[in-house]
């Protein structure tokens, strides 16, 4: 049934996920969440010399198309700059895995919202200067974060 509803891509990832795991020290740690749907992404990075993203891993809790954008996102964002990352975006996540099911674009949303919170906290942590969209984008998911506690 699973197999109807999602790419061969998308299933290769769910089944053998890249970059799976919690990283020891991560230079900085993106954690997003949907409380409606349950999903909750943990991305960690290591940012070596020139802002270069060295080493990337994800823990998530949800479904299918979760651990598969997180799987993704990670391969997506491995070895590219900072800034390179931030340019990656829901839409990119859904193409690299062959589609998702409409009811499951938010999971992609998820993941490039966890790469660009990891990103804010890296250079919040070392009092770099936050570009102005990135500034806009952890703006707008923590307000969802207290929507949502609000409403639940």
């Amino acid at each position: 049934m699973v197999n109807n509803i999602y790419s061969k891509k998308v299933i290769s990832h769910f089944r053998n996920p890249h970059n799976y795991g919690k990283m020891k020290n991560p230079s900085a740690v993106g954690k997003v969440g949907n409380i409606l749907c349950g999903d909750v992404m943990y991305l960690y990075i290591k940012v070596g010399e020139n802002d270069i993203i060295k080493d990337i891993k994800f823990e998530t809790f949800g479904c299918v198309a979760a651990i598969s954008t997180s799987s993704v996102v990670t391969d997506l964002a491995k070895g590219k700059t900072l800034g390179e990352a931030l340019k990656i975006d829901s839409k990119e996540i859904v193409k690299s895995l062959g589609g998702l099911p409409s009811i499951k674009y938010h999971c992609s949303l998820l993941g490039a919202d966890a790469l660009s919170e990891a990103i804010y906290d890296y250079l919040s942590k070392n009092k770099r200067l936050i570009p102005k969209e990135l500034q806009k984008r952890h703006e707008r998911i923590e307000k969802e974060k207290v929507d949502l506690k609000i409403n639940n």
